[in-house]
Order: C-alpha cells, then sequence, then structure tokens
C-alpha cells in the first residue's frame, strides 16, 4: 500500500514494508543526519517497531557514551516504553528484569545496598575563644542574688559536639514589664493575673515558668506613654530586686534620652549585683558605660544586625569598662521578617570570635521576643492553625535557629516556648552512647499515604 493523504485527517499511514520507508530513508539514516526527527499533525501506525543499539556505539559516538548505555539500560527501557505507551503505541519490553544485556557489553546490575564509607568528624583549631560573663553576684561576692549564672567560655563553634560540648549551657530570661502592655491572646492568658504588679510577674515566671533569670522593662518610663520619673522607676526597680534573688537584665523603653538616666540610676541602685544593663547603642552607649564602670556592672552592647558597627560600638565601651563586662545583641529578626539575616550576623560573629578577633569574643544575647512582631504568629487566620500553637511554636522557632548561630542568652515570653527551648538545650547536650541497632534503619522508611 503506498503513503496516502488522508485529507479530512491530515495524516500519514505507513505499514511496516511500505515503498514510502524507502523514499524516506531508513529512520537511523534520518537521524544520523538531522539529530532529529519532527512531526507536525501525522499519525504513523506500525504493528511493531524495534530500536537496535550497536556495539559500536550510537550515531558514531563510541566509548563513555556506550559506556554510559550500558550503565543505564534499565531506566532507558523504562523510558522508552513509557514515551510509546504515550503515543499510542501496546509495546512490550523483552525483558522484565533489572538489568539489560547489550551485545558486546558487561551486563549492568542495579546496586541491593550502600556503599561503605568512613566518616571524620570536621575538627579545626581555633585560636581564640569567646569570653566568660557572670551575670548576678551572690553575697559573698557583694551582691544579694541566690546564684549567679555563667555564658559563654566556648572554643568551638556552636554545638560543635564532635569537638567539644558547651562550656556553659544557654539560658532563658523571661521578660517582665513595669505596667500592662498589649499582648497577644496567647501570651497575654498567662500573664493576665499579675501584668498589675510587676513583682507577682517576675515571681510567677521563675516560680512557675521555670526561667533562668528575668529581664525587667522599664517602659513606663518612655514619655509617650506614662512618662514615669526616674526616682518612681526605681521604687518598681528595687521592689523587683528584692522579691526575685536571681540575675537581673533592666532595660528602658527606647527613648534613647530617657534610658540614659535610667540605666545610669538602675547601675547605682543595684550596686554590687551585676545586673546587665540593657542596653548601650550607638546612640547612646557613653553613660551606660560610665555607670557599669561607676558600680561594677555587665553592659548588653547592642547593634542592629552590622558586623562592622558591632565592633566599632563594643571598641568604645572597651575604653570604658573591661572585656568580663560585654555581652553583644545583634539583634533578632523573628522567623519570616529576616531571621536569616540575624542568623547569618550571629554565626559570623561567634567564627570571627574563635579565630581570633578580640573585638567579638563576647557572647550573644537574642531578643528572641520579637518573634511576636510578625503577624502570621498571634493573627487571626483558621487556615494558618490555632494560635495558641502556632504563637509558641513560632517563638520556639525563632529561639531553634539562633541557639544553633551560638546564642548564649535567650529573652523570651510565652512559657511552653521557654520549656521548648530548656528541653532543646537539654537534648542537645546530652551526649548518649547507643548501640548501632538502637537506630533507625533511614534507608527503608516510607512515607505513609493516610
Amino acid at each position: 500500500m503506498s503513503p496516502k493523504k488522508k485529507k479530512e485527517k491530515n495524516e500519514l499511514v505507513l505499514s511496516g514494508d511500505d515503498p514510502a520507508l524507502g523514499i524516506l530513508g531508513p529512520l537511523e539514516a534520518i537521524f544520523g543526519k538531522f539529530q532529529e526527527l519532527e512531526l507536525e499533525e501525522i499519525t504513523i501506525d506500525v504493528d511493531e517497531l524495534e530500536v537496535t543499539v550497536p556495539p559500536g556505539g550510537v550515531g558514531g559516538i563510541a566509548g563513555p557514551a556506550h559506556q554510559f548505555l550500558a550503565q543505564n539500560a534499565f531506566a532507558m527501557q523504562q523510558f522508552a516504553q513509557q514515551m510509546l505507551a504515550a503515543l499510542g503505541y501496546n509495546v512490550q519490553m523483552s525483558t522484565g528484569q533489572s538489568s539489560v544485556s547489550i551485545p558486546g557489553i558487561p551486563t549492568a546490575v542495579r546496586p541491593d545496598k550502600l556503599l561503605k564509607a568512613r566518616f571524620k568528624a570536621p575538627l579545626t583549631e581555633y585560636s581564640g575563644q569567646i569570653r566568660e560573663i557572670t551575670l548576678g553576684a551572690t553575697k559573698a561576692e557583694g551582691g544579694s542574688r541566690s546564684k549567679t549564672i555563667t555564658v559563654g567560655g566556648h572554643k568551638t563553634p556552636a554545638w560543635n559536639l564532635f569537638q567539644s560540648s558547651p562550656k556553659h549551657l544557654p539560658v532563658v530570661a523571661a521578660d517582665v514589664f513595669d505596667m500592662r502592655i498589649k499582648l497577644a491572646k496567647a501570651v497575654r492568658v498567662h500573664y493576665d493575673d499579675v501584668m498589675d504588679d510587676p513583682v507577682d510577674w517576675a515571681r510567677l515566671v521563675i516560680d512557675k515558668f521555670d526561667a533562668d533569670f528575668i529581664t525587667y522593662h522599664m517602659i513606663s518610663t518612655d514619655p509617650l506613654l506614662e512618662d514615669t520619673s526616674v526616682k518612681e522607676a526605681m521604687k518598681g526597680f528595687e521592689k523587683v530586686l528584692q522579691a526575685v534573688k536571681v540575675p537581673i537584665i533592666v532595660g528602658g523603653s527606647g527613648d534613647p534620652t530617657k534610658d540614659a538616666e535610667i540605666l545610669a540610676k538602675a547601675a547605682e541602685v543595684a550596686e554590687g549585683e551585676r545586673v546587665l544593663l540593657a542596653s548601650a547603642t550607638v546612640d547612646m552607649w557613653e553613660p551606660v558605660a560610665k555607670a557599669a564602670k561607676a558600680h561594677n556592672q555587665l553592659v548588653l552592647s547592642w547593634t542592629s544586625i552590622d558586623i562592622n558597627q558591632q565592633k566599632e560600638l563594643n571598641r568604645r565601651l572597651l575604653d570604658y569598662i573591661t572585656p568580663d563586662q560585654i555581652i553583644i545583641d545583634p539583634t533578632t529578626a523573628a522567623l519570616g521578617y529576616g531571621a536569616e539575616y540575624s542568623f547569618t550576623i550571629m554565626e559570623r560573629m561567634r567564627l570571627a570570635g574563635l579565630l581570633g578577633d578580640s573585638e567579638l569574643q563576647f557572647p550573644l544575647s537574642s531578643g528572641t521576643t520579637n518573634a511576636w512582631a510578625a503577624r502570621e504568629a498571634w493573627m487571626k487566620r483558621p487556615e494558618l492553625g490555632p494560635r495558641e500553637l502556632r504563637g509558641p511554636i513560632w517563638e520556639s522557632t525563632t529561639a531553634l535557629m539562633f541557639l544553633l548561630a551560638g546564642v548564649d542568652v535567650f529573652m523570651m515570653m510565652h512559657p511552653a516556648a521557654i520549656k521548648t527551648v530548656h528541653d532543646l538545650i537539654t537534648w542537645l547536650s546530652t551526649r548518649i552512647d547507643r548501640k548501632r541497632e538502637d537506630f533507625v534503619d533511614w534507608t527503608k522508611l516510607s512515607i505513609p499515604t493516610n
């Protein structure tokens, strides 16, 4: 039968022995010349299709290509079958085995086990060390705290347990405010009964929520809020100092002018207690540094995700205080709001300190409560899950990121998030010798479909 054009369908129909094939030439000649064959709006009916791969290679290509075909014959066989089936051909493959024999080429066999490899722990020598900083002072040390907290002292990157365990484990400070403030509902339900009394608030986070210590924020001093006087603010601060005997981080409202007075006076009121003054910034650092020097307090050196700015601020502080009085806070951006930038800066600071940069050899602090600034953590969006869980998960995840970056001090809020971070720190720091059979064979795991 000669090829004929069916105008109504625009089809070209060829049989296996059709002379038209002689006119077109063998398929291998067409492919060899043009490398590809493009058919538009054409149907080819065949009773049997056979593709032969000669021992010498394909299209005149030998060597590596030939070996590739041998090693991947089964995959190519499956692909060819699927491709031809998609074109409407009923194809029966010559073998259903996991390997295909090609004349003159050794049979490729699919491996049935993983190759064994020896793991070598990444060990690196570091010339520097993160300084040890102690917050708080006991009665024997000139203060009135029942305990002190020491952070830092690291000689390797964060949680490089192949090389060494952390010298001191990270700690969590719970936020306490000197006035009732607007909080996400998921947080407020835990603090609503104590938000009008900072003393009760401080006791709650220590006695019930197991915070290691507290951050006392005197935000009522903000001129745009209640503009509480320095004298009145100090009365509340003294009450908190007496109520809880843990180390304390003390902060103002964020107003540079007012905070300079607040922090200087707080340093005087807490004489001998080694409180952490939060914070010295590039806009307001000298009054804080002078007060810390005069009353032997610590300084939180705060910058905005900028290593060079952090180094410059630290240099200025060191003109007044010793390196043992500084903890650095390069700013915590919340999950989904630039957390990756904060993570990178924190990790780089830790590594720079270990590599010998004395201006960055300080413990890191994270204002993890910033996670609640992310509206996804608290907004009413049912498709994102219940806010009661979403919020603390958001804060916990934010903390976990910076825990892995090397943060030593976390300032947090939600009690469930505080507990989660404590549990993570315990889990990461505990080394347990296990037998090989105790581990799940992950190569055989499957994902449930229902």
